[in-house]
């Protein structure tokens, strides 16, 4: 498949050589077009978020309210956060003009007059290059007042995360845009109801509008035809771990994990067996290396083998990996970064890295292994956000699937003395 999202094109992230390669020609056709036939378009092409959830994107635009007797709104999640995670960012320096031109898109789709790029404050060098790249855009008419002369206006704004996980949760992302703590909202109200500022707005990810553009280009049908039927269209996944070559990779959906780990990562190191695979991001359940034959990067395969496409971050470990060790720094990750506004996860993933360190040191107890599974199972489904899941997930599915790890470090119980 040619690449689309991050061609080899030298300087594609200057608007000049962006147009010369076609750029903006998609914002040209859908500006001929009905804003409810872009919709249409987007739903056709069976467009799924690729920021984790994988709802399909034209539906989510279609609940965005008619008319514009009010404001609406549109914010662009670059939170990017999720360990494993590091594909957005490709795009915010390697094609951010493919990323604005799809939000422009989606802006006169939904009759959007204000756009928020939500970009963790850790990116700073990303943040400039994006900052850059609407000025760009909009020096050229393309975001600002009767863009195109079309008669419909837009302004396109970045705003800067400071470092929190929960963030990326798109209420809590609503929250941090209007300055407020990054607590997440209760729903309903769902945001394309009421979301910034109480006003309709619709959140999407940074991949997804960059898909945009290729689907009014080149059709829905088009798009459509692209691996996977249920989950078609170019995806990138993010290879990290125990490969020889890890990086960011465009692929069709449905490309099997193996050929992504053996052929576009190069491989474990040394020749050695892959014991287990994260495949879209820490939040997302294990998987065992030897049940990978004929697992597919796609959201309907990876779900029937147990886990979820997640963010496509694809985290690779060799035979020599520590499961328990990297459980429990997964789980301090979460319990560093829940918000502390429900009292399953701010207690929960406290209980959980606290019992995974006996299990590192030697220390746990027998019964520690269940109250592991116990504690994640009463934090799955019982608070505001999915961080909860997000903590629940990777301690069910390891403890599941990697239970004799666990077993050989619990603590060898005490000598028993008879006497007094």
């Amino acid at each position: 498949m040619e690449k689309h999202i991050l061609p080899d094109i030298p300087d594609l992230h200057t608007i000049d050589v962006y147009e010369r390669h076609g750029g903006y020609a998609a914002l040209r056709t859908a500006l001929q077009m009905k804003p409810d036939e872009v919709i249409d378009v987007v739903k056709r092409s069976g467009l799924r978020g690729r920021g984790g959830a994988c709802f399909p994107t034209g539906l989510k635009w279609s609940f965005m309210p008619k008319g514009n007797d009010r404001p609406k709104y549109l914010a662009v999640n670059g939170d990017e956060s999720e360990p494993g995670t590091f594909k957005d960012r490709q795009i915010f320096e390697f094609n951010p003009h493919l990323m604005i031109e799809g939000i422009l898109i989606g802006c006169y789709a939904m009759g959007i007059t204000a756009a928020y790029i939500y970009i963790r404050g850790e990116y700073r060098h990303w943040i400039r290059m994006v900052d850059a790249a609407l000025d760009q855009a909009a020096s050229k008419g393309y975001i600002g007042d009767n863009i195109l002369g079309s008669g419909f206006s837009t302004r396109i704004y970045t705003h800067s995360g400071a470092g929190a996980y929960i963030c990326g949760e798109e209420s809590a992302l609503m929250n941090s845009i209007e300055g407020e703590r990054g607590y997440p909202r209760v729903k309903p109200p769902f945001p394309a109801q009421k979301g910034l500022w109480g006003q309709p707005t619709t959140i999407n990810n940074v991949e997804t509008m960059s898909n945009i553009p290729l689907i009014i280009s080149k059709g829905a049908e088009w798009y459509a035809a692209i691996g996977a039927p249920k989950h078609p269209g170019p995806i990138l996944v993010g290879i990290s771990g125990h490969v020889n070559r890890p990086g960011v990779f465009e692929v069709p959906t449905g490309v099997p994990l193996l050929t992504l780990i053996n052929e576009y990562a190069g491989g474990v190191p040394n020749g050695k067996r892959i014991k287990a695979v994260i495949p879209g991001g820490s939040s997302t359940m294990v998987l065992r290396g030897e049940n990978l034959e004929g697992v597919c990067m796609d959201a309907d395969s990876l779900k029937a083998a147990g886990s979820s496409v997640g963010t496509a971050g694809l985290i690779v470990m060799d035979e020599d990996t520590d499961i328990v060790r990297v459980l429990a720094r997964i789980a301090h990750f979460y319990h560093h970064e829940s918000c502390g506004q429900c009292t399953p996860c701010r207690e929960g993933t406290g209980w959980l890295e606290k019992m995974l360190h006996r299990f590192e040191h030697g220390d746990a107890r027998p019964e520690d292994v269940e109250m592991l599974v116990e504690v994640a199972n009463q934090i799955e489904g019982n608070t505001i956000c999915a961080l909860g899941d997000a903590a629940a997930w990777p301690v069910q599915s390891f403890v599941k699937r990697f239970r004799d790890e666990f077993e050989k470090r619990v603590a060898a119980p005490a000598p028993h003395h008879a006497g007094v």
